[in-house]
């Protein structure tokens, strides 16, 4: 452990029983602080109006609690419900002060490969040497016996980290994929799988 710290690494004691991550030791830290800070700030003033996504452990059980949620409001099966991924590049997450009346708000999701362009609404190449571009607010939207979109969108993997690779874990989740996001797009979807366009939660740095 000495030796980690002295290094700026992540001990490997911590990193086994913390979140997953990719940063250096001095933003590991701070990355715990804020997820502290934003469960802390849920415990002490109630339900957010906007989730940080990038802060949760575990991603994906949020994501089903709020399909079952939405399920449990309107007596569906939640097996017939589908999220319809709505970009709401027209205001910035810290202008939302009510929450939607289905579904969630989240915000802290990057972009590789590509970026959203707010004006034409939906995803463009990146600029020049830009690596990462954030992606604005989502309206994560639960549609009941949703019809999937064929043209018009990518299908946009959402992963913790840049890695983009993980193991399968007990609850038959990935220790790294979270979900897939439909973006809108004025190209073919093959344009950005091979530029291997991807969304993460969490940088290196």
């Amino acid at each position: 452990m000495c030796n980690a710290l002295y290094d700026q690494q992540v001990p490997k004691l911590w990193a086994d029983v913390g979140f997953l991550s990719m940063k250096p030791l001095s933003s590991w830290t701070q990355d715990l602080t804020a997820r502290i800070q934003f469960l802390q700030n849920w415990i002490d003033h109630g339900t957010p109006t906007v989730f940080w996504i990038s802060g949760f452990f575990f991603p994906q059980a949020f994501i089903t609690g709020t399909l079952q949620n939405y399920a449990r409001k309107y007596v569906i099966a939640v097996d017939r419900i589908e999220f319809e991924v709505k970009v709401m590049d027209h205001m910035s997450y810290t202008e939302v002060t009510e929450k939607p009346e289905d579904g969630c708000y989240i915000y802290g999701i990057y972009l590789e490969g590509a970026r959203w362009d707010s004006k034409k609404h939906c995803i463009t190449n990146p600029y020049p040497k830009e690596l990462f571009s954030d992606l604005p607010m989502i309206h994560l939207q639960p549609i009941e016996d949703r019809q999937v979109p064929t043209e018009g969108i990518y299908n946009c993997p959402l992963y913790k980290v840049e890695s983009r690779r993980g193991t399968l874990s007990t609850t038959g989740h990935s220790t790294n994929f979270v979900m897939y996001m439909e973006l809108s797009s004025k190209e073919q979807e093959d344009i950005w799988i091979r530029a291997g366009v991807a969304a993460f939660l969490s940088l290196r740095y």
